[in-house]
């Protein structure tokens, strides 16, 4: 049942909770009974100047839903009125709204008057006697009531109020109840726990054989030729345990947690086969187009993987996730933008729930939101998750905040969301060329037993120095560290094998929130003699330039570096998040590059 406290919002509340209607650990919800409260405000905007309709409710008239307008001054009428709209739900399994028509006495409260802006609806309203004084007078009209009746249960009443307000002078408030039921042996992170990493590894003869399964072909399932062929070569990764790309690192990780009886959920635009085909979580015969989905056919005994392609209307999808994982905390819940810009029209969702939540009403949340994110010159609105928004609202250990860059890292966060004794909402800085990148790869050893996320990630050319023609200095003669995040790391180690510069170290911040100080210090101190570069994609102003800045200087003092305030290379600050000229792209893209690696 949703209330709705004014009516200047109730039509906007009655088409979000319609469009929240969605599929539950595999059955439909059977129709949600809508309860608007239509209480104008007194003195703010009149109807007639924000809607065109004659009634808030109009809007449900879009997807055929029943209306009952009922004079809440009459108190049977709105029972009446509410047994009817409860009866065509149980019986048709549909929505139905009651609009109760109604008023507020004072405006927002007693201290305002709405006389100012509506005169003549307050006038009446002022010589109106209140809905309990009427129908008493109604009751003890029939005979039902006697008016001293009435007058001994109003005093009982306020007596009663008073004594309760005597006794909360003296209450003391208990510890609350907030992690029980469902949430029972889910505690806060130890503050000393900087790492908390999880048990995210996962034996290799488990991964082999998730992945035999997620690519085993059934003989009556008529697959795509095209997707036969992603599949086999899905295969091949899995026989070889190496060249793990995202999209199978996310299986793995899919299927692991299934196994270990979390149930995993994800919803997005186009979440099925991923937005850029990435995915495939379904097999849909060519010639019936029914579904077969592989990771619900590892095992007899696993939890359920569900997979939903959702509407166009990201506040109302985003809020009904939130919703979900606050209710299944050992579930791994899902959220997926078709592009990270998409997030833009659910701001108020992140803004007022998942970054706050945990603060305002102590209600934890392990929530996963999917930004497709990274500069590949496609222009303002396909470029940018405003990362920056995300970090500025980082505090008081609110939710993590990643741009991971392997398919093993990808892996190993996915699954430490539900395998620590706590929740936080998690913000991931999704690739998009990275999905296909040839060095952008992970193996089994990666998610095997033992193995964790990293929260900064060393240069491959010193990691796997046989995939490279540059080899590294030694430390001590690292002319230069450049600290960066995402897709650009790739773009920067390709440059340098192309200018041979081997005093050049690139390093990884894979979580910006929290902030690894640990870390940093662990790796940085290694180049205390080099000059140090902050290096992104994302314009001065957007990006995570202010949000890194005075922390990785803080870091360079506490390390004793030579250098202690790192540079920027990047975008110049600019209004738009990116250009839409490709060429212009090009040009900004190299002029980053050859920033890092100038003389």
């Amino acid at each position: 049942m949703i209330l709705h406290g004014d009516s200047a919002f109730a039509g906007q509340g009655v088409v979000m909770e319609t469009f929240q209607m969605s599929q539950l650990a595999g059955y439909r919800t059977g129709g949600t009974i809508h309860v608007v409260v239509n209480n104008q405000i007194g003195f703010t905007t009149v109807p007639d100047e924000y809607r065109s309709g004659q009634y808030c409710t109009d809007v449900a008239y879009m997807v055929q839903t029943p209306i009952f307008h009922v004079n809440a001054n009459d108190p049977e009428a709105v029972v009446y009125a509410a047994r009817i709209a409860t009866e065509y739900r149980q019986k048709f399994g549909k929505d139905v709204v009651l609009d109760m028509v109604c008023y507020r006495r004072y405006g927002h409260n007693e201290g305002d008057d709405p006389s100012f802006t509506q005169p003549i609806m307050y006038g009446v309203i002022d010589d109106m006697p209140s809905t309990r004084t009427l129908y008493a007078q109604r009751l003890v009209e029939q005979g039902d009531l006697t008016e001293a009746e009435h007058q001994k249960r109003v005093e009982d009443f306020y007596s009663y109020l008073d004594s309760e307000f005597d006794k909360a002078k003296d209450f003391e408030s208990q510890a609350p109840d907030w992690l029980e039921g469902v949430w029972q042996g889910i505690g806060l992170p130890e503050l000393d726990d900087e790492k908390r990493k999880g048990v995210t590894g996962v034996e290799i003869d488990t991964l082999k054989m998730i992945g035999s399964k997620i690519t085993t072909i059934p003989n009556d399932v008529n697959i795509h030729r095209t997707l036969k062929r992603i599949i086999k070569a899905r295969a091949e990764k899995v026989e070889a345990g190496e060249g793990i790309d995202w999209g199978l690192a996310e299986h793995l990780a899919f299927g692991s947690l299934v196994l270990e009886n979390h149930p995993v959920r994800l919803s997005g635009q186009d979440s099925e086969r991923g937005t850029f085909s990435q995915r495939q979580s379904h097999f849909i015969d060519q010639k019936t187009e029914a579904k077969y989905t592989p990771l619900n056919n590892l095992s007899d005994d696993q939890q359920y993987y569900q997979v939903l392609n959702s509407h166009l209307s990201e506040e109302a999808v985003l809020g009904f996730e939130y919703g979900f994982s606050t209710t299944a905390p050992n579930a791994l819940t899902i959220w997926e933008a078709q592009f990270g810009d998409f997030a833009n029209g659910a701001q108020v969702m992140v803004d007022q729930f998942i970054s706050s939540a945990e603060q305002k009403w102590l209600r934890m949340s392990g929530l996963v939101m999917l930004l497709p994110h990274g500069y590949e010159g496609q222009g303002p609105e396909h470029s940018s998750a405003r990362l920056e928004r995300y970090l500025q609202m980082c505090a008081e250990d609110n939710m993590q905040v990643c741009n991971v860059s392997t398919p093993a890292n990808y892996f190993h966060v996915l699954r430490r969301q539900v395998h620590r004794n706590f929740r936080k909402p998690l913000i991931i800085m999704s690739p998009k060329s990275l999905l296909r990148h040839k060095l952008c790869v992970s193996t089994f050893e990666e998610m095997g037993p033992d193995t964790s996320f990293h929260r900064v990630l060393w240069d491959d050319a010193q990691y796997v120095p046989e995939k490279f023609e540059t080899k590294l200095l030694e430390d001590k003669k690292i002319k230069r560290v450049v600290i960066c995040s995402g897709k650009v790391y790739y773009d920067l180690l390709e440059e340098r094998e192309k200018n041979g510069r081997s005093d050049v170290y690139l390093l990884r911040l894979e979580q910006f929130y929290p902030y690894p100080d640990d870390a940093l210090q662990e790796e940085l101190k290694r180049f205390k003699q080099a000059d140090m570069v902050w290096c992104q994609e994302e314009p001065k102003n957007m990006g995570a330039w202010q949000f890194v800045q005075d922390r990785l200087e803080e870091t360079l003092i506490a390390i004793k570096a030579k250098n202690t305030r790192p540079r920027y290379i990047g975008r110049a600050p600019a209004a738009s998040t990116a250009t839409g000229i490709a060429s212009k792209h090009k040009r900004e893209q190299q002029a980053i590059l050859d920033g890092v690696f100038a003389k």
